[in-house]
């Protein structure tokens, strides 16, 4: 069995807005809707966890009537650090459920054809993230004033959601890092903890995540784009 959990219990702080940035209506839809359509149309996922600030679970639960999806969901609270959210998350699956992707509500441009490469990438090898190369050059520097170095891009990758894991890798790896009082916002760093291997899989389309107001109109464009090819 897989599932998918949205990562959807975050402020959004860096909006800049009082409005919740994940029910910000772009393309005829809340970011949050085109986000859980895309897991609720893939065909890889049994069931989604959403997991959710305290306060918000009516919010939320109104989305699937008012959408008409038809997915098995649950929704589960968040805690205070992301990782703490994927925890929690993680808590809740079904214990038949041995695949889980994991996915951030603000990337509502995911594509079904992604979530199946990456869940049938964890499936082989243990651990798997959506990515794509880095194409900028890139520079090092300690104290955001000067240049160190120039790093070398051909070995750099920008790494997204979904990423997808055997359900037993992950839950060791985000236990050691637990274990170990470290806290990352990627749950693959927790993986190299563990010495898991984590397959790329590369994102054809675009893929952005919804962190600032200038991101709205490119994510508007591709989501209106989608839904008209």
């Amino acid at each position: 069995m897989t599932s998918a959990i949205i990562v959807a219990a975050g402020k959004g702080t860096r909006m800049g807005t009082n409005a919740e940035k994940l029910f910000v209506e772009i393309a005829g839809r809340p970011i949050i809707a085109h986000t859980w359509e895309q897991f609720d149309r893939a065909a890889c996922v049994d069931e989604i966890i959403l997991v959710v600030r305290n306060g918000m679970e009516q919010t939320f639960a109104r989305l699937a009537g008012q959408f008409g999806f038809q997915k098995p969901h649950r929704l589960v609270a968040g805690g205070p650090q992301r990782q703490d959210s994927v925890w929690n998350g993680l808590q809740a699956l079904s214990p038949s459920t041995d695949i889980v992707a994991i996915q951030d509500a603000a990337r509502p441009c995911t594509t079904v054809a992604l979530i199946t490469a990456t869940v049938e990438a964890a499936r082989e090898i243990g651990a798997a993230v959506a990515a794509q190369p880095v194409t900028d050059t890139i520079k090092e520097s300690p104290d955001g004033k000067m240049v160190r170095r120039t790093l070398d891009r051909s070995q750099l990758w920008s790494v997204q959601t979904p990423q997808a894991f055997r359900v037993s890798v992950i839950r060791r790896a985000i236990s050691e890092a637990r274990r170990q009082g470290l806290v990352f916002t990627d749950d693959t760093a927790a993986c190299e903890l563990i010495h898991q291997p984590v397959q790329l899989v590369v994102s054809e389309a675009p893929n952005p995540k919804l962190t600032r107001p200038e991101d709205l109109p490119y994510i508007e464009m591709l989501l209106s784009k989608s839904r008209t090819v």
